[in-house]
């Protein structure tokens, strides 16, 4: 099928745009964003997925305020034009490309509204490929770019209305293949007896700079994956110089130290040291100011799972309060965290505040964690 980004020379292979070149059927293309009160008054998140070869395109958006999360869901059979990117009342706008995006929702049954307009403030910024292997099968390959941004607009939580001007946010697009959806039937893995999993995930919005930490670790600490680069932030989007930011500088040298909350596998803060290759050092300390589940956004979540068909089109909406739940169950581990940072380096000191994303499932040496979901002591 012809479709209009067929009008556009992009094409990576013969087919038209609308087949993908593999028959994979994980592959997926997504955003994510997120957007903060710098005081932690409020936190919000959204995220639309895209699984041609399940035929799903899912969304989601989730409020923090007042200690309670809302979230609203939403699934529908894939549209086979890629510019089309609403799922019910849930619509994400391009209005140009790196730059400005506009998300809106107008939801009744899950008392959630929102009209939000990303502006960019740094260039997007291309983390390492993400590679895993079960079994000798490739299971996990994955490109994603991460941008900080500053948003504005507004959401409503039940009819209370929450203006928002200029707060500081940070968003990422990722495609590849990466486990989603219904699982596979087939003989089991004779490798993955039991999951082990440790990731840490820190973008952090400074006034005039921007960090960005990430690291897939083994159960005895060692890295799979690990960056980390320090990059200019921007007042005036139009700026921003094109990808990759000459000004970027990639730090060779980076260690995550977290400290946990006790009987749980959630943060109760860390440090991040990280070095250039000219020997300049960077010192962040992070303080969590408040906690979502990624649960909201479709993650480990067992009715509304990235990629899980729904049907035509499916609604839904949940909330909870965050210090009612239970920290140690499966889907409630990994968190987004709002978290407070001081950076001390080259430039002087500097305040500034970001995400803090964690998942840590099964042993993991550095941490103290010996079982599958035991806590920190």
């Amino acid at each position: 099928m012809i479709t209009l980004l067929d009008e556009h020379a992009v094409h990576q292979t013969t087919e038209p745009l609308a087949r993908p070149a593999t028959s994979e059927r994980n592959f997926y293309d997504r955003w994510f964003f997120a957007g903060y009160a710098d005081d932690g008054r409020y936190v919000f998140e959204a995220a639309l997925g895209l699984y041609p070869n399940r035929r799903v395109m899912d969304a989601h958006f989730s409020v923090l305020a007042d200690g309670v999360q809302h979230c609203f869901h939403a699934s529908r059979r894939a549209p086979l034009e890629r510019t089309e990117t609403t799922v019910g009342p849930f619509a994400l706008r391009i209005e140009q490309p790196l730059r400005v995006l506009h998300l809106g929702l107008d939801d009744a049954a899950s008392g959630l509204a929102c009209r939000l307009r990303f502006t960019a403030r740094s260039a997007p910024g291309e983390e390492p490929r993400s590679v895993l292997y079960d079994d000798e099968r490739l299971v996990m390959q994955t490109t994603r770019f991460v941008q900080f941004g500053r948003w504005d607009g507004e959401f409503c939580v039940d009819g209370r209305r929450q203006a928002v001007a200029g707060a500081l946010g940070v968003r990422d697009r990722s495609w590849g293949i990466r486990p989603c959806g219904e699982p596979e039937g087939g003989a089991p893995s004779r490798v993955q007896h039991a999951p082990s999993v440790y990731w840490a995930w820190a973008p952090i919005n400074f006034r005039d700079l921007c960090t960005q930490f990430n690291t897939f670790e083994d159960p005895q600490g060692r890295a799979l994956q690990r960056s980390a680069v320090v990059q200019p932030a921007y007042d005036d989007a139009a700026a921003i110089p094109p990808a990759p930011d000459p000004a970027e500088r990639t730090l060779p040298q980076a260690a995550l130290k977290l400290r946990w909350q006790r009987g749980t596998r959630w943060p109760a803060g860390g440090t991040i040291e990280m070095a250039d290759a000219g020997g300049a050092r960077w010192h962040l300390e992070l303080q969590p100011l408040a906690t979502l589940l990624t649960k909201g956004l479709g993650y480990q979540h067992p009715e509304w799972g990235h990629g899980l068909w729904k049907g035509e089109m499916a609604l839904g909406h949940e909330r909870w309060r965050i210090d009612e739940l239970e920290p140690l169950r499966h889907d409630h581990v990994h968190v987004h965290q709002l978290v407070r940072a001081h950076l001390g380096g080259p430039g002087g000191e500097r305040s500034g505040v970001g995400t803090l994303e964690t998942l840590c499932l099964g042993p993991h040496a550095p941490s103290g964690f010996a079982a599958l979901l035991d806590g920190a002591a």
